[in-house]
């Protein structure tokens, strides 16, 4: 438990930095680019997603949790053929389709994204997508060996170097047309990628030379392997069409609701590029818990433990909703003003009340998708996700024109919930937990609406005072630290003591 306890640590470290740094990287990139360019970037994306669903989200999870099971046994030998395997798979998968979206670029973005000026940019994510399928099937391989620190370590690097190459190109090459300063962005994240993945197959080769050749390797058979990369990765594919397809419809009917084209991509900036990221400001946790919660769970249930694996789902549920509910409660209160300030645009923070329950719920939906990966039980995660991006979807198609963003807003939380309650109920079927409801959620929401109303007083009587920005939210920070461990305190929560005590009991 300690080597899991210290491996979350330093990746949540790692995600809170790199969440960090994602932030300010794009404040400054809006700053420099401007919404309606930053909404055609946010429309692009959705292909970079979808090339890696096809080739290598499903890929990525099988490494890591076969890696984890034979590590588990002890065969370090089907651990290196683990990899292997799925390297070959991958780049099956990935350069004719690569070749395929490079040379149909031009109907891509016209006919699917909707804007001819996303082609370029189209263009230079397909070598993105090459080395991040390298880098991520090396990344998921050491954190199912347990093997957290090299992977740490490089993202924080890629974090940084990503940042710094993309803001240097801007600065260096603009002003320039919005589809060129989108290829910019394109050529930074590819520049970022070619260092991560040679570092991290530097990194493993040099480790694999403590595996011995032999083993059990022979026994990793390409259908064990797509057993678990395909229902994952066709479930990957079908929530990136549906979200692609949300992506493209948000302006689309934003237009049809009465703005121009321009004024659409830019509210569809603002919203994506923005308010969204600035939410997704604390949950670099969830990342963290999640990269070390799948491959434990399939030691565990490799090795028969069920009942561990319950113990540890508890605390996972209770850690996600004692920190993610009062930052969304912190965010939602501070959130418009601060990041007025931050990104200078009046927008930035609208609906932000709805974005942050739906965030909220968000987390815990990623939180038990993870568990029902651990758990081998792949197919009802991929039937869930589904379900909550259909709901997405239709609110986006039925409320946006006769709505605005608000009808987004309204599906973003539907969705959430949606999804997080299907994931629930599957999760506890397959461990035989039973819901705590009051340690899960009664108490730490309660907490969080009584820290968000005494935060929202203080900032609001410090703003009319003439206090600043930061300090203001420094102050709401701290009150809000303040009445939210009072509020759990008072509502009877298990002190340090007994939280190790049940800690060793597992």
């Amino acid at each position: 438990m300690s080597t899991i306890l210290a491996g979350t640590l330093l990746l949540t470290a790692t995600g809170l930095f790199a969440q960090v740094v994602g932030f300010l990287y794009r404040m400054l990139l809006s700053r420099l680019i401007g919404a309606e360019t930053m909404g055609l970037y946010q429309l692009v994306m959705p292909v970079y997603s979808m090339l890696m669903s096809v080739t290598a989200v499903g890929l990525t999870v099988a490494v890591s949790t076969l890696s984890a099971r034979y590590h588990a046994l002890g065969d370090s030998g089907a651990v290196r053929l683990v990899l292997r395997r799925a390297l070959k798979g991958f780049f099956f998968l990935a350069v004719p389709l690569g070749l395929a979206v490079a040379v149909l670029s031009d109907p891509i973005s016209v006919y699917l994204l909707g804007d001819a000026r996303t082609r370029l940019g189209v263009v230079l994510l397909v070598p993105c997508m090459l080395l991040t399928g390298v880098e991520n099937l090396h990344k998921h391989c050491f954190y199912g060996i347990g093997r957290v620190c090299p992977p740490a370590a490089v993202e924080t690097a890629e974090q940084v170097i990503r940042a710094a190459a993309v803001l240097l190109l801007l600065v260096m090459l603009l002003p320039r047309s919005a589809e060129e300063t989108v290829g910019i962005i394109a050529l930074g994240m590819v520049l970022c990628e070619v260092f991560s993945a040679c570092a991290l197959t530097l990194l493993f080769r040099r480790h694999w030379k403590r595996f011995p050749p032999g083993g059990a390797g022979e026994e990793v058979s390409g259908k064990r392997l797509m057993a678990i990369a395909v229902p994952v990765g066709a479930t990957s594919l079908l929530g990136t069409l549906l979200g692609s397809a949300n992506s493209v419809l948000i302006p689309a009917k934003l237009v049809e609701g009465g703005m121009t084209l321009s004024e659409a991509m830019s509210e569809f900036g603002v919203l994506c590029g923005m308010t969204l990221p600035m939410l997704a400001l604390p949950t670099g946790f969830i990342g963290a818990l999640c990269l070390v919660m799948v491959p434990d769970l399939s030691r565990r249930t490799a090795q028969g433990d069920r009942r561990a694996a319950g113990g540890f789902l508890d605390r996972v549920m209770s850690a996600t909703s004692l920190l993610m509910a009062p930052a969304m409660a912190l965010l939602a209160v501070i959130g418009p003003t601060v990041g007025q300030a931050l990104f200078r645009d009046r927008r930035v923070g609208e609906l932000i009340l709805p974005l942050a329950v739906g965030t909220l719920l968000g987390c815990w939906q990623s939180v038990l998708s993870g568990a029902l990966n651990g758990l081998g039980l792949q197919g009802k995660g991929a039937r869930n996700a589904i379900i909550s991006d259909v709901v997405q979807l239709a609110f986006t198609f039925f409320a946006v024109a006769r709505w605005g963003l608000a009808g987004f807003a309204a599906g973003y939380v539907a969705s959430g919930l949606a999804g997080m309650g299907l994931n629930l109920a599957s999760v506890l079927r397959a461990t035989g937990l039973k819901v705590k409801l009051f340690e899960w959620f009664v108490r730490p929401l309660l907490a969080a609406v009584l820290m968000g109303l005494w935060c929202n007083l203080l900032f609001q009587i410090m703003m009319r005072a003439g206090c600043g920005h930061g300090w203001s939210a420094l102050a709401c920070t701290g009150l809000g630290v303040a009445v939210y461990a009072a509020a759990l305190l008072a509502q009877g929560l298990p002190g340090l003591g007994a939280y190790l005590k049940r800690k060793r009991g597992v």
